[in-house]
């Protein structure tokens, strides 16, 4: 039956035209985007995965960045240790040539002098950024190493950590210990006091803070005069406390007080024992033997350096080069030391460098695969709906020139 109301075929020639056209959309989208998943509308699941791994992407490029700026910076540091490695070996050459008698020990001092204050320099501008990695002069918690961003750790939960690449400063400082300013306050007791005939021992609690800088009062012992000392990062209270007598040592001996005969230290777990051969000790001074700056930073801390006897080597005597030809050789390894540490790190960070980069690619692949147009697949896609798009025009024109055959019926 034919109807001038009803045309079934121009209907279904109309379906079809428009199925056409709508799949001739998709793949001219995925031509013109390279995606034939580019937004949540055409999988959600798919869109959704892809921008996970793509954000972790972004993550990585500047873990990249993260990674040069930290190699450049470690970089630097091992090349100032080499150079200070370098400057020493010339520093002995001085050294072994004043073992010498007949040589002009004044001038050699005065070479050894130039080439300390060289190091002193190399190692002032050892710095990239801002940063410094062989002037290890903080007192702070944490502030002797340097973290760098290495790789985001994503867990099958979906959360997200980070890890770093620790490299831990060097210091190769030719400056001496000293404790300016600060309010002093008690931070110690004498915990024993025995005597044996004219000796008296006295044990000092040497519980310290990192940061803190101490004034021991060697009044309260019998001596005389105070010794100061900062405590380093990450020392233990055996390691204040051998410290401690190290320093206690060094300043009565630069007032001029015979320690080997007059006075004795010893360390023992968190203690420090002072013995006086000559004098009472003041057993009632319970809390003025150690006393402790409370409040980091209050006063004005600078740590001895790692090669800080370097300021301290004169030969320009026999007794003096002799001393300084032992002294030497720490140094030399404190600065070889030093060097290597950084080698390693530099190193490390270079292989991470070279992982991230080839994980990123493989991230970028795995996204591709996931929302990447087949071109040659949606090409041949585009020539055939072309076809099918002009026969589906010519078919609707077909089907909506039927009813003009029922005029034939009234002629």
């Amino acid at each position: 039956m034919s109807s001038i109301l009803t045309n079934t075929s121009a209907m279904v020639a109309l379906q079809t035209l428009n199925s056409i056209n709508k799949n001739l959309s998709t793949v001219q989208s995925e031509i013109s985007t390279g995606k034939s998943v580019a937004s949540a509308k055409d999988n959600s699941a798919v869109w959704a995965i892809s921008q996970v791994m793509q954000s972790d992407v972004d993550g990585f490029n500047a873990i990249s960045d993260s990674l040069s700026l930290g190699q450049s910076t470690v970089a630097v540091g091992r090349n100032a240790a080499e150079s200070v490695t370098n400057l020493l070996s010339q520093v002995k050459e001085k050294i072994v040539a004043a073992q010498e008698d007949n040589v002009d020990r004044d001038k050699l001092q005065t070479d050894l002098a130039s080439l300390r204050d060289q190091i002193s320099g190399i190692v002032g501008a050892a710095q990239f950024n801002g940063q410094n990695l062989l002037s290890n002069t903080s007192t702070t918690a944490g502030e002797g190493q340097v973290d760098i961003l290495a790789s985001l750790d994503r867990a099958s939960d979906g959360s997200v950590s980070s890890s770093n690449i620790t490299v831990g400063k060097q210091d190769l400082g030719t400056g001496a210990a000293v404790v300016t300013g600060g309010t002093l306050a008690d931070n110690g007791t004498v915990t024993t006091a025995t005597a044996t005939g004219s000796t008296q021992t006295v044990a000092v609690n040497a519980t310290v803070n990192t940061g803190e800088a101490f004034v021991f009062d060697l009044a309260q012992v019998g001596g005389t005069g105070t010794s100061n000392y900062v405590a380093r990062e990450g020392d233990t209270a055996a390691d204040v406390a051998a410290a401690v007598v190290g320093a206690v040592k060094f300043d009565l001996a630069s007032q001029g007080v015979d320690e080997s005969t007059n006075f004795s230290f010893a360390s023992n777990g968190s203690t420090i024992e002072f013995t006086n051969n000559t004098g009472a000790v003041n057993t009632a001074a319970t809390t003025s033997v150690l006393q402790s700056d409370g409040t980091t930073g209050a006063a004005t801390n600078t740590i001895g350096g790692g090669l800080e006897i370097l300021g301290k080597l004169d030969i320009s005597t026999a007794s003096g080069a002799a001393a300084a030809l032992s002294g030497i050789e720490t140094l030399t390894q404190t600065a070889i030391g030093a060097a290597a540490e950084f080698g390693t790190g530099e190193k490390r960070l270079e292989i991470q460098a070279e992982f991230v980069g080839k994980l990123t690619d493989s991230l970028k692949a795995g996204i591709g695969a996931l929302v990447d147009a087949n071109m040659e697949e949606a090409s041949a896609k585009l020539q055939a709906l072309q076809v099918q798009q002009q026969l589906g025009i010519q078919s609707l024109s077909i089907a909506n020139q039927a009813p003009q055959s029922v005029l034939s019926l009234f002629r």
